[in-house]
């Protein structure tokens, strides 16, 4: 980037249906700790939401072209992931919030820490099959968490299976009832977020089956959703909006020019709540 390129904006594309993003609180949260930090220094988020990779590179180019951000945010880094060699190219500085992508700076979640955490939990309850309704599997934190998850597993004697959702209510319902409807179904669920968990646990009541006393269910990312639920769902807490001010943090220091330390969020804790018990 020359000198003559300065903005007050950093871009963030969301490669995701619109619909999720209306009722995943995840992002809004993220998006929110983000501009927050950067509101601070007189800067703000452009914010962009489109229905799959080739636009949001799209968009890169557009921004580049028309030089209206300074820097992006990357997020949902994935395998064989183009989007990071593209931003080289047009020389946009780059901030990604996940897994480092092309030696980028990154604030990183520690996805296998918190996924040994959320099995132990389950364990220690007397669980031995348990099932996880993951996002897709072509992003790099879901392949994380699988194999942090299927190595717990098998140390702890568990049998394991994983299905992929793609993080929408409709997927968290089916894969549920597709897992309860199996021979061996398992005794508790892990879901990889707080939509699909949430429509699991409404998915499981219908089939008439009680919870925690035949399957405990398990959320990642608190959220208003898992506390009203009923009963309230058991989660994976993670401080999301500081996750969004590390990653403001990051993008400032980048912007000034300094040198970028890679940054950890803490390990995610289990909030225990009316949705995981011994099973019956």
């Amino acid at each position: 980037m020359d000198d003559t390129w300065r903005t007050s904006a950093v871009g963030l594309v969301l490669a995701r249906p619109p619909r999720l993003l209306g009722t995943e609180p995840f992002f809004m949260e993220f998006i929110a700790g983000i501009e927050e930090r950067l509101a601070a220094h007189g800067r703000s988020v452009l914010l962009h939401v489109v229905a799959h990779h080739d636009a949001e590179i799209a968009a890169y180019r557009r921004w580049a072209r028309q030089r209206l951000v300074d820097a992006v945010v990357l997020v949902n880094p994935s395998v064989d992931d183009r989007r990071p060699a593209v931003l080289r190219d047009l020389r946009l500085p780059v901030v990604v919030a996940g897994e480092p992508t092309d030696d980028n700076p990154a604030v990183r979640r520690d996805d296998a820490g918190s996924m040994r955490a959320a099995l132990a939990h389950l364990v220690a309850l007397g669980h031995r099959r348990v099932a996880r309704i993951s996002g897709p599997d072509a992003l790099l934190h879901t392949r994380t968490r699988t194999a942090a998850m299927l190595t717990a597993a098998a140390e702890s004697a568990v049998d394991a299976v994983v299905v992929a959702g793609d993080y929408s209510a409709e997927s968290g319902a089916r894969l549920t009832i597709g897992l309860l409807d199996g021979p061996e179904p398992p005794t508790a669920i892990i879901y990889d977020n707080d939509l699909m968990a949430v429509a699991g646990l409404h998915a499981v009541t219908e089939l008439g089956h009680r919870v925690p006393r035949d399957v405990s269910l398990i959320a990642w990312d608190d959220s208003s959703l898992c506390r009203l639920a009923s009963p309230a769902l058991t989660t994976m807490s993670l401080d999301v909006h500081s996750f969004g001010e590390s990653v403001g943090e990051s993008v400032l220091r980048l912007v000034a020019g300094e040198t970028v330390p890679q940054r950890w969020c803490a390990t995610e804790t289990v909030v225990a709540r009316g949705t995981t018990g011994p099973p019956g």
